[in-house]
């Protein structure tokens, strides 16, 4: 077994049993921060867009989040070991779980207070490339009366609220779990990310 795969045993095995899971170590603090500080010096110089949802990318009252794509090849030097635990994570969940994992897709996401993302799933409509789904969280000292959590709906109707505190990592089925951002009192940053699998049909 590999170091990468010991190390991401335990997410591993909680995807095969529940589906998702927490995971609180994948970066540095100071990592984190660094990430947390380049996110919102783009947000404060006008370089994030309002989100849009769907296959035609349109933009709606159901999600308030700004975002900003990660280049992967231009990378910032913040952005690389952020990059490069992700790859390892998705390497070790292939080993471990075989789930053909061949990229991910990341974003910073900034929601001003009061802003939400509505219920719903992450796998596109026509779609089955998005196989998990993550959020990384950048916001220093929340606590939970800052609401802001990521809510979490299970199959058997209960619900996991996942409040955004800095060095956080969800990881979830996009197939299989609705979930929606509640708002805040705060600003909310986090990272946005999707590991994939090659579409149905796809040639290549």
């Amino acid at each position: 077994m590999s170091s990468a795969t010991q190390e991401f045993e335990h997410a591993s095995a909680a995807l095969a049993v529940d589906g998702w899971c927490v995971l609180a170590d994948l970066l540095t603090p100071a990592q984190t921060l660094a990430l947390a500080r380049e996110c919102r010096a783009l947000h404060d110089g006008h370089q994030l867009t309002p989100a849009a949802t769907g296959a035609d990318r349109a933009q709606t009252p159901l999600r308030g989040d700004a975002t900003r794509w990660f280049a992967p090849e231009t990378l910032s030097a913040v952005q690389q070991p952020f990059a490069a635990r992700l790859d390892a994570l998705r390497l070790a969940l292939n080993r471990a779980l075989l789930l053909g994992l061949v990229d991910s897709e990341s974003h910073y996401a900034v929601y001003a207070p009061g802003a939400i993302y509505a219920r719903h799933l992450d796998q596109l409509r026509h779609s089955d490339a998005r196989v998990l789904s993550a959020a990384f969280y950048l916001n220093h000292a929340w606590q939970d009366a800052d609401g802001g959590a990521l809510r979490l709906h299970l199959a058997d109707r209960s619900h996991r609220d996942i409040y955004p505190r800095a060095g956080t990592l969800l990881l979830f089925l996009s197939a299989e779990f609705e979930h929606e951002v509640l708002p805040a009192t705060r600003q909310r940053m986090s990272i946005a990310c999707w590991m994939r699998q090659r579409e149905l049909g796809a040639r290549g």
